[in-house]
Formats: structure tokens, sequence, C-alpha cells
């Protein structure tokens, strides 16, 4: 029987390894300009994004926004965005990441009452779309379809 990582791996995805937090959410190591971090995977966000106390750690150069943030347990939160960022998630690249930056205490400290490690962010269904993403929630394994630059 052909696997599901053949058959991806043929079409160009990459293989990403997920671990599930103790508060059942998916977890993934990624870099923000060249910079680790540690991200949870929502495919309901519609953006991915940082927390604020980040914007130094990541390098972003962030920009007044008039959107407002809405999440678990918090709504009508003031934000800021950051654009042309580069996002590398194992060998996955993509060189123009839009991120909504907003006060994430509130997702940090519902995780650290659960017992599960707190995050710099969180990756969004922008970028899931970007990549054609493809969750094996068995295995737990993210495949992302590598993206074709022209310069």
């Amino acid at each position: 029987m052909i696997s599901l990582k053949s058959i991806l791996s043929k079409k160009g995805y990459v293989k990403i390894k997920l671990k599930k937090t103790s508060t059942n959410h998916f977890e993934v190591k990624a870099k923000i300009n060249g910079i680790k971090g540690r991200f949870i995977l929502d495919t309901g966000a519609s953006n991915s994004c940082v927390g604020l106390e980040m914007i130094s750690h990541f390098k972003l150069d962030a920009k007044e926004s008039k959107i407002k943030a809405a999440g678990a347990g918090s709504s009508e939160m003031e934000t800021q965005q950051s654009t042309k960022n580069t996002l590398k998630i194992g060998d996955w690249k993509y060189h123009n990441l839009h991120l909504v930056l907003f006060d994430l205490s509130h997702v940090n400290t519902a995780l650290k009452n659960h017992g599960a490690k707190t995050v710099e962010g969180i990756i969004g269904a922008d970028v899931l779309e970007k990549g054609e993403a493809i969750i094996d929630y068995k295995k737990k394994r993210l495949y992302l379809k590598k993206l074709i630059y022209k310069f």
C-alpha cells in the first residue's frame, strides 16, 4: 500500500512534525525572519498572529492597524500588523508573510494553566491555505506544498 507521505512527496509537499500539547492543540516549530519560535496550529484562525511582546524578538516592522482581533475568550483587541516577513516551517518557506500582532497573554495563560508551554504565535488558515495544507491527525504531521517563486 502506498503511503500518504510518498504520494504527497511526489506532488511537491514537505512533511512537518506536529506535537500534540496537553491542551489538545497541535504545536509546530517555525522561524520568522530566521528566528525560532513555537506556534499553535489553528485552522480556525483566519490570520497568522504573533504576540506584541515578540515584535523585537522576530525583528518585525510593526505598523498600526484599525482591525480589531477576536479570539477564544477575548474580543475587540487592539492590533498591529507586520508585512513582508519570511516564514520557514521545516523545509517549507514563504517570503511574503503578513502577521497580525496582538496581546496573546490570555492564550498563554490558558496554556500554562493546563500544563502546556507558552507560544510566540499562531499559524492560521492564511498560511495553511497558501501551502495547500494537509494534516495527518493520526501520524501528527502537517504537509505543505512547496511554493515556487518567480523572480
